[in-house]
């Protein structure tokens, strides 16, 4: 089985401080991708949705993706280095997946939106949808890290009965005997 070697507490703390960073840093650019794309949807001023799509194309094409990426990296790091594990616990286990798709959705679906909005000047639906979802997910995702609902996974449970297990056998073996 995949195992790695737990975080030392400067370095977990230090990560989770990032992680904590960027992630609150993701979802503040994509409220402010929300709010560009309902500026451009709205309005009937070119010179407003041609100012809105450029600088929806900035927070694309430097930022989406790295804060994305980081995210995830900086979670599943967390996770494999620390006693939550990836997939013992169910809110983690959703974390991870939910971060995953708006990470795949932000990369193939959102970047590829804003650039056809800025090449054609033209904002429809999806850019002010697209951010939606994004914003709810994270305010979501937030949620359920403070949280921590749901209890263990499977796999959660058979690990902490076998460790269980274990630490029974190891308590009976070093009794004294007469």
């Amino acid at each position: 089985m995949f195992h790695v070697k737990p975080l030392k507490r400067p370095v977990r703390r230090g990560l989770r401080v990032a992680h904590v960073d960027v992630s609150v840093s993701w979802l503040g650019l994509t409220v402010g991708l929300l709010a560009l794309g309902i500026t451009a949807f709205a309005t009937g001023d070119p010179a407003t949705v041609g100012a809105a799509t450029r600088a929806m194309k900035v927070f694309g094409d430097w930022l989406v993706v790295p804060v994305a990426l980081l995210a995830l990296v900086s979670g599943l790091v967390l996770a494999l280095g620390t006693p939550w594990g990836l997939a013992r616990h169910r809110w983690v286990w959703t974390k991870f997946w939910l971060t995953l798709i708006t990470t795949g959705l932000s990369v193939f679906s959102l970047r590829p939106g804003i650039d056809t909005a800025a090449a054609e000047k033209a904002v429809d639906i999806n850019l002010v949808i697209a951010p939606s979802v994004a914003s709810a997910t994270y305010l979501f995702i937030t949620a359920i890290s403070i949280l921590k609902p749901w209890g263990l996974t499977r796999r959660g449970r058979r690990l902490r009965f076998s460790a269980s297990s274990a630490k029974s056998v190891d308590a009976r073996s070093s009794r004294q005997t007469a």
